[in-house]
């Protein structure tokens, strides 16, 4: 077999092996790029109440478990403690609620998991360790070999010994140049 048409092969066939692979990667390394704009694992849910948590320098859990059940969170108290002399946080399951006891404005912050963003970044920081670890280094790998053998895809002026020389180059030129920019 000719060695050009092996090249095609491995390419082609790696290039459908990590098709997946890419798309998890590739989505979640766009959301994490933009990290101070957004949670890219969270959907944060807010909302104010108002209470009768006003002027008082002690709360019991009694007290705490009556202010979760008139806001529809009975049963989910976890702990809480005091923030400065007049703020309270109260953490529940999957959020928290602060109480400022000067003014009675409390505050409830939820988290549900954002789709599709959560599962591809878990997977992207490699959280899941052990078998995605090998599978992760194994798409690396094949990321490299997808690199250089695309390469050598095309043939003549459009290939690497023409246009695909200059764009190669210009490939190389801008993130060096964005690294000293940077670094």
């Amino acid at each position: 077999m000719k060695i050009r048409k092996l090249n095609r092969i491995i390419h082609r066939d790696l290039g459908y092996i990590f098709f997946a692979a890419s798309i998890i990667y590739g989505l979640s390394g766009i959301a994490l790029n933009h990290m101070k704009d957004w949670n890219p694992n969270y959907i944060v849910h807010s909302q104010k109440y108002n209470t009768e948590f006003i002027d008082i320098e002690e709360i019991s859990v009694e007290e705490i478990d009556s202010l979760l059940v008139s806001i529809g969170e009975g049963g989910a108290y976890k702990k809480h403690y005091w923030s400065g002399a007049s703020n309270i946080k109260i953490f529940i399951n999957n959020g928290s609620v602060f109480i400022n006891t000067k003014t009675g404005e409390a505050h409830l912050e939820k988290l549900t998991r954002r789709p599709i963003f959560y599962e591809f970044n878990f997977l992207h920081y490699n959280h899941a360790k052990r078998w995605w670890t090998l599978f992760a280094d194994i798409y690396a790998v094949s990321l490299i070999i997808l690199a250089i053998s695309g390469l050598f895809i095309v043939k003549g002026k459009k290939g690497i010994k023409g246009r695909g020389a200059v764009l190669t180059i210009l490939g190389i030129i801008i993130p060096t140049i964005l690294f000293f920019m940077y670094a």
